[in-house]
């Protein structure tokens, strides 16, 4: 099984190294992306053009690079609109944006696209992340046909005090589906 992870909005391959070769430790074969700046929707072309069609390949990131992922696994095109999924194993993210932060009525838009997520998706989120108040992703999650979230307490937006509990349960995650 193949991961390819999406940076942060305000991220690059860079940030993604510790996830990257943290996961390389577990055993799993793990690719960073490059990202352009600017809204998710306009960022799917080129997350797509690094990533394979495959039934062996992972997609997710953290925050801006999991939406973007979460989309192109959708079938979300540039302009907002749908097309056949691309076909995927599963959806890791790390921190999914569900809101900008003080503005958790804009969950719904980040959101809208989940019930035609067809495969496991695993969400890990702090429980203090500005992003994503927890309350709201939990009423979310029933969207994800497949969806699993996993908590850290007193943990805002970065994962990284907790990264190798993050891993861990990434790792299991993916044996869990085999083939890894």
């Amino acid at each position: 099984m193949r991961i390819y992870l999406g940076h942060g909005a305000a991220g690059s391959v860079a940030t993604m190294e510790p996830w990257i070769a943290g996961l390389r430790d577990r055993g799993l074969e793990a690719h960073a992306l490059t990202l352009p700046r600017g809204t998710a929707e306009r960022a799917i072309a080129a997350f797509e053009a690094q990533v394979p069609d495959g039934d062996d390949v992972v997609v997710g990131g953290h925050s801006f690079g999991g939406r973007v992922a979460s989309l192109s696994a959708a079938g979300v095109v540039g302009d907002g609109s749908a097309r056949r999924p691309r076909r995927y194993r599963a959806l890791v993210c790390l921190s999914y944006p569900l809101h900008r932060p003080g503005a958790p009525e804009t969950a719904g838009a980040r959101t809208a696209h989940w019930p035609r997520l067809a495969l496991p998706a695993l969400l890990l989120s702090g429980t203090r992340d500005p992003f994503a108040r927890l309350d709201l992703l939990e009423a979310a999650l029933p969207m994800l046909p497949q969806g699993r979230l996993v908590r850290y307490e007193r943990r805002g937006h970065a994962l990284l005090p907790v990264r190798e509990l993050v891993l861990d349960e990434v790792a299991a995650f993916l044996r869990s589906m085999g083939d890894t």
